[in-house]
């Protein structure tokens, strides 16, 4: 089991920039930060959970979607077991519950997901 909590969410306006956080910890013997992608998703009211961005820890790949490229930043701390999402040029169609999600490699199916923290972006 990996246990994965968001911070950092909240309310801006347009334009405004957000930086997320998620820590991931596990009880398991043997757990290895490194042994996970990480993504983050999202989801509005009304409207499918997306991919916003992912990283292949290690492999250095890294995914955006194109609504979100250029304006957010997806990092990591591999010594703090935190994966981060930097937000700027906020929209309001940016407003939805962010997720923070783990998936073992090499599958990286994303089995473990947070609680979502909320992010509103007003006009």
């Amino acid at each position: 089991q990996v246990q994965l909590v968001e911070s950092g969410g909240g309310s801006v306006q347009a334009g405004g920039s957000l930086r997320l956080s998620c820590a991931a910890s596990s009880a398991a013997s043997g757990y290895t930060y490194s042994s996970y992608c990480m993504g983050w998703f999202r989801q509005a009211p009304g409207k499918e959970r997306e991919g916003v961005a992912a990283i292949y820890t290690g492999g250095g790949t890294i995914y955006y979607a194109d609504s979100v490229k250029g304006r957010f930043t997806i990092s990591q701390d591999n010594a703090k077991n935190t994966l981060y999402l930097q937000m700027n040029s906020l929209k309001p169609e940016d407003t939805a519950m962010y997720y923070c999600a783990a998936g073992k490699k090499p599958l990286c199916a994303y089995n473990y997901w947070g609680q979502g923290t909320q992010v509103t972006v007003s006009s």
